[in-house]
């Protein structure tokens, strides 16, 4: 690597002060040090220097004419483009409401005048370093992001073949095929259907992480009626009985996120629940300003040690939920969560287990404009 390549990888720094004297002394600091230096004698061409190549960080004068440091702060931070800049405040004013106002716009440090070489070449090199590690663990999250979307959308095109073909292979020789075969295909079948529903459960949970949405007041009866929609074939086949409240208090949320809270309870419940399982929903306002939800079953119960574990990213109890692979109580703590509330489960053993989310309660001044 030449001499140039080397110097154009080091960190820039834009010094922005009006005096002279400080911005050589400033510059000669870490200039020795090995940063590239950019100086601004006033706000404006700190601003216009900021925003037409933006520097790895800032360092910023309070006391200036025209345009001060706390004005040129809040239009970079406003400015998606210099937003992320890492921005040191240095002035003489060492009062404590200069400095809260300097961490209450976004600067990440604040030194004062006059000020020691070792001091500045301290601070700065701890940002820059915090900086990068942020924009290279940001970078690999982007990454890790998009691998898991193309193996998933790869893996979900062969396992989309294996069930189509178990399938037709069951409709097209079911009368002349030994019994044998046909639980076979079933097999092959069942566990295309699982690798399929953990794919799709895995772009859930990215996706949430991603997304943002406005919560905003929700009717819970129609999305328990999608809800039992969508797991009809499961409330059949294992004879379930649901049992629903009459009256849904409004809460704030976003239907098609709990949509997928309801449906990943009620088909725990069934799998897990007694035998034929018995399921109550219910909703009840509480004192603090919010809605808790609620699924109760009938099952068997959870250890309290094992309680704590359940709702962590892929736990999952062995002993008890032999068929669940837990994504899917990650999913409705993400969920829950970015909505403003809270996960839970009540259990004990031989009693059945009671799964809730509190939701942001809609007060009744608040129903009337929305309606």
């Amino acid at each position: 690597m030449s001499q140039e390549q080397s110097a154009a990888n080091q960190p820039s720094i834009l010094i922005v002060d009006d005096t002279p004297d400080n911005l050589r002394l400033l510059s000669n600091i870490l200039g020795r040090a090995g940063y590239r230096i950019r100086a601004a004698r006033n706000g404006r061409i700190a601003l216009t220097s900021a925003q037409a190549t933006p520097p790895d960080l800032i360092l910023l004068d309070i006391m200036m004419p025209d345009l001060d440091g706390f004005d040129v702060c809040r239009r970079l931070k406003a400015d998606e483009q210099t937003r992320h800049i890492p921005i040191i405040f240095i002035s003489a004013l060492d009062d404590v409401q200069n400095i809260v106002q300097s961490f209450s716009l976004g600067g990440v440090d604040y030194i004062t005048k006059p000020f020691q070489a070792e001091e500045v070449l301290a601070r700065v090199n701890s940002h820059i370093t915090l900086h990068r590690l942020q924009k290279n663990l940001k970078e690999q999250v982007a990454e890790l992001d998009a691998f898991a979307h193309t193996v998933a959308h790869d893996l979900k095109n062969p396992l989309s073949f294996i069930t189509g073909l178990a399938e037709y292979i069951q409709l097209e020789y079911a009368g002349n095929s030994p019994a044998a075969l046909l639980d076979l295909l079933q097999k092959i079948e069942d566990a295309g259907h699982r690798g399929i529903n953990i794919i799709d459960a895995l772009l859930l949970l990215a996706s949430i992480r991603k997304e943002d949405v406005k919560p905003v007041p929700v009717d819970m009866a129609p999305i328990i009626a999608n809800a039992r929609d969508r797991l009809a074939y499961m409330i059949h086949e294992y004879q379930g009985q649901l049992v629903l409240p009459s009256h849904w208090p409004l809460a704030y949320g976003h239907s098609a996120w709990i949509e997928e809270v309801w449906v990943n309870y009620l088909s725990n419940g069934l799998k897990y629940g007694g035998r034929p399982p018995r399921i109550e929903l219910g909703a009840a306002e509480q004192a603090e300003g919010v809605v808790r939800f609620w699924v109760k079953d009938n099952g068997l119960g959870i250890p309290a040690e094992k309680q704590t574990i359940l709702f962590t990213e892929f736990g999952r109890l062995n002993q008890l939920y032999v068929e669940g692979y837990g994504l899917g109580l990650s999913i409705v703590q993400r969920i829950v969560h970015k909505l403003g509330g809270q996960v839970g489960v009540l259990s004990q053993l031989g009693e059945g287990s009671l799964f809730y989310f509190d939701l942001p309660a809609v007060t009744n001044s608040q129903e009337k404009d929305t309606a």
